[in-house]
């Protein structure tokens, strides 16, 4: 039944990008480029993607108006065990690896409030998993059990999953609440950070001359080569390669608004329109959020420093960024702030995603490809509950294993795989089925699509030379896939026949 009109299509696509993201990754940024120029300009690549990927996306979205949204652009284009491996992987790690990990920082952030919510404040430790390092990576190293923040966060899953099991209204009314205060609250930072935050020896660090300092071609940047590894130096293209694990993941989730296709209203027209409204939109607040950082705290700092300003962005406590900016304007005050927009932002982000992730199960197992009973909807919500119960299982164990955190690091370069090849379908299709309707047509094409592919690619081969360690076990979790397929298929198969 299709009930999201524009304006909760368009949430969810905000809803979904906007978490914690843009608050803390700066910092990180900040360390691998040493630059200014390169923190601007490592949002201004992922600006540049998002919002190609969105136009690109929305042609396919258009012509295929349906339930599962990439999973089904994949299925169509490239065949079956493509859009598996792609559902296969973000049941897997994607959607329930971020929403748990979403969950998790809403009780972490909760804390702020209620000291006795903690990541240390264990009600059942079940054990230590040691660190088992294989090559360049190291897996494991993480408690295991249920402490006071991941019990929040496994609440928080319930919660949302249960309204979004009453009805697609119901949990599009809360994304869209949610949504509107989340968008609020960023605009609240640019817009105080503009008016209050600027910092006289901020600004005189990061801006005129200093501001492009160590971008220049012929500059060279520090990475360590996996875990332990040594140290390699490299060149512009490179380092901004490298740092887009932080910005490209702060802007993932963009895409969760296909996986609703079937429930949206005239989703030929607001399928698109969603898509490059929301991109726009929040890739905008991003990059003017990083101004206001440059504006109230020098780029640089010493990580020993006694205060936020000489701490500088590099080194803000806990990489909290916006909290630090927020506590150059407000002092003490700028704490309790800063954590109230986490809080209304990562509730938003879980509900989105919550909402989202189950359709592309259900359209899988439509199809034969998932367990049998997801296919099933309430008989009066019509809303996929069994999915949404599948999905909460799941996130639910990744919140007490804590694994989330490192799972999604590992997943950064095959998400960019998967969105490589469902931006590859636009060419495909366009071949495949020349005459097929497409009442939206992708901005750019050849152009815009090819430059994504190329970009991505190019960070792809980045990450996989200079970060093994968050790409190759991505790599496996997705080749795993490929027997597991095979053995789904043939029982689809033996079922036919029968």
């Amino acid at each position: 039944m299709q009930r999201l009109g524009l304006f909760s299509s368009t949430a969810i696509v905000i809803g979904s990008m906007i978490g914690s993201g843009i608050f803390i990754v700066p910092a990180e940024i900040g360390r691998g480029v040493g630059s200014p120029a390169l923190l601007i300009g490592a949002w201004v690549v992922t600006a540049v993607m998002t919002i190609i990927g969105a136009l690109s996306y929305g042609e396919l979205a258009a012509m295929m108006p349906k339930a599962g949204g990439q999973y089904v652009y994949l299925r169509e284009a490239l065949g079956p065990m493509w859009g598996f491996l792609f559902g296969w992987t973000l049941f897997l790690v994607i959607q329930t690896g971020t929403i748990a990990a979403v969950a998790v920082a809403f009780g972490k952030f909760l804390g702020v409030f209620f000291p006795t919510i903690s990541s240390s404040h264990w009600l059942l430790k079940l054990g230590h998993v040691p660190a088992l390092k294989i090559g360049p990576m190291v897996l494991g190293n993480m408690d295991v059990g249920l402490n006071t923040a991941n019990l929040t966060g496994i609440l928080i899953v319930l919660l949302l999953t249960v309204v979004n099991i009453f009805g697609v209204r119901l949990g599009a009314l809360v994304q869209n609440v949610f949504t509107t205060a989340k968008l609020a609250s960023l605009f609240g930072l640019v817009i105080l950070g503009f008016w209050f935050g600027k910092n006289p020896a901020a600004m005189a660090a990061n801006f005129g001359h200093n501001f492009w300092q160590n971008a220049s071609w012929h500059a060279l940047h520090p990475v360590q080569v996996g875990v332990g590894g040594p140290i390699a130096m490299v060149g512009l293209l490179a380092i901004l390669a490298v740092v887009q694990t932080g910005s490209l993941f702060s802007a993932d989730a963009w895409n969760n608004v296909t996986f609703t296709a079937g429930e949206i209203r005239n989703p030929k027209r607001n399928l698109p329109l969603s898509l490059v409204l929301g991109t726009v939109v929040v890739i905008s607040l991003y990059v003017a959020a990083n101004f206001v950082y440059l504006f109230a705290l020098p780029l640089v700092g010493d990580p020993h420093g006694a205060t936020a300003v000489a701490r500088g962005i590099q080194y803000a406590a806990e990489d909290r960024v916006a909290t630090a900016v927020l506590q150059q304007i407000f002092h003490n005050g700028g704490a309790f702030l800063m954590a109230a927009a986490i809080l209304i932002s990562t509730f938003g982000c879980a509900n989105g995603m919550i909402l989202a992730g189950a359709r592309v199960y259900y359209a899988m197992s439509c199809d034969g490809l998932f367990f049998k009973a997801t296919s099933g909807l309430h008989p009066r919500y019509k809303t996929p509950v069994a999915a949404l119960i599948v999905q909460a299982i799941w996130t639910c164990f990744l919140c007490l294993t804590g694994s989330y955190s490192q799972l999604l690091d590992y997943i950064i370069c095959t998400e960019l795989i998967f969105y490589i090849l469902t931006i590859a379908c636009l060419f495909v299709l366009r071949r495949k089925r020349p005459d097929a309707e497409r009442p939206y047509r992708a901005v750019g094409y050849p152009v815009l699509p090819a430059l994504y592919i190329g970009m991505a690619a190019w960070i792809c081969v980045v990450l996989l030379r200079y970060k093994p360690q968050f790409t190759w076990p991505g790599l496996c979790i997705v080749l795993l896939g490929v027997p597991v397929y095979l053995i789904w298929s043939r029982r689809r198969q033996e079922v036919t026949t029968v």
